[in-house]
């Protein structure tokens, strides 16, 4: 058993190897391999969560910063058909503000082999398109709701659109977009009261619940660890209603899962500050304006964008995007001393 199964801090250590084996996967020192890519579509969003950017929002990039649909297609197979990525989630920003998201979709759901595809969206237009991106080879959906009270939402988005996220969530059920998962974030002192009721409405509506623990991606760098709602402290609250029973399974998922009073529900917790997971991570991520990042605190980046405006092949593209993967750190070192935010917030870097 490891430091992380123990949910004890991750601390870097010295590499398993010290040269790269020949492969063409996504491998890196500690023996991890990346399969699960997340593909940013937008810096842009159309809430003003207070937990993820100011009201006034933030310097959005210019068009000719973001890749083309074009330059979307080739980067992800790239990724499939020559690095080993099996599973492609398109994020944001609001990845449904991004123009030619189905013509991506489709592209991608197109490619040998074929990789299971997924979309983390806040959920407001969901409700027109969740057919449409059902048709277009979208095959599940995570939404983001941080609670249930429409005053608490307008308070908490800076946008009065509750019933538009309810809406969007029945509709991607009904398109088939299952299983439907919702990610809330519990703050203290403002929502961490709606633990047991996001879970009561998930059960009843037969959506997957994942709580997510608040993380250092603020563009104020303003986290503060002694105000997150910690892991311990939400499943804690929820045993006060339901019998939780630990799933042993989790591979490299991010969430710790527990059965809800016998089943079928199922509740997760995915807790990167307390219990990090960075032993099993198998994620890379690309930036809407084509840069490459081994890991969501990651200081450095990759730039694909230049070598694809270049002229690059698509074989010096891979090998560059190996190269990235092969310098990832042991553990995201959040509480380490030596630990500093990543100056893009998580809005610009994808979920």
């Amino acid at each position: 058993m490891t430091a992380v199964d123990l949910g004890l801090p991750v601390v870097r250590s010295a590499p398993h190897v010290t040269a790269r084996p020949e492969s063409p996967a996504l491998i890196d020192r500690f023996g991890r391999v990346a399969t699960d890519l997340r593909v940013s579509l937008t810096d842009k969003c159309n809430l003003r969560c207070t937990y993820c950017m100011p009201a006034e929002g933030l310097d959005w990039l210019r068009g000719p910063e973001l890749l083309s649909d074009e330059e979307l297609v080739r980067v992800i197979g790239i990724a499939v058909t020559r690095l080993g990525v099996t599973d492609v989630r398109f994020t944001g920003g609001e990845p449904l503000l991004r123009k030619g998201l189905e013509d991506v979709l489709a592209a991608t759901a197109a490619l040998e082999p074929r990789p299971r595809t997924s979309m983390t969206t806040n959920g407001i237009s969901l409700a027109a398109r969740a057919a449409g991106l059902r048709a277009a080879g979208l095959d599940r959906v995570n939404v983001s709701l941080d609670t249930l009270d429409r005053a608490r939402f307008r308070e908490l988005t800076r946008r009065d659109r509750l019933p538009d996220v309810l809406e969007g969530l029945a509709a991607a059920r009904e398109a088939g977009l299952e299983p439907v998962k919702i990610n809330s974030v519990l703050m203290r002192g403002v929502n961490d009261d709606e633990a047991v009721a996001l879970v009561e409405f998930a059960v009843e509506h037969g959506y997957q619940l994942r709580f997510i623990e608040q993380m250092p991606l603020d563009p104020q760098h303003g986290w503060d660890r002694s105000e997150m709602v910690t892991a311990r402290e939400i499943l804690d609250a929820l045993g006060t209603r339901f019998a939780l029973a630990p799933v042993p399974a989790r591979g490299a998922a991010p969430a710790e899962r527990w059965v809800v009073d016998g089943g079928p529900s199922v509740v997760g917790v995915i807790a990167a500050v307390t219990r990090p997971f960075c032993a099993a991570c198998d994620r890379t991520r690309l930036t809407a304006d084509g840069q490459v990042r081994n890991c969501l605190f990651s200081g450095a980046e990759t730039d694909l964008r230049a070598l694809l405006r270049s002229g690059a092949s698509d074989e010096e593209v891979a090998e560059r995007w190996r190269g990235n993967a092969w310098a990832k750190a042991e553990g995201h070192g959040i509480d380490g001393d030596g630990f500093a935010q990543p100056d893009r917030p998580m809005s610009a870097i994808g979920g």
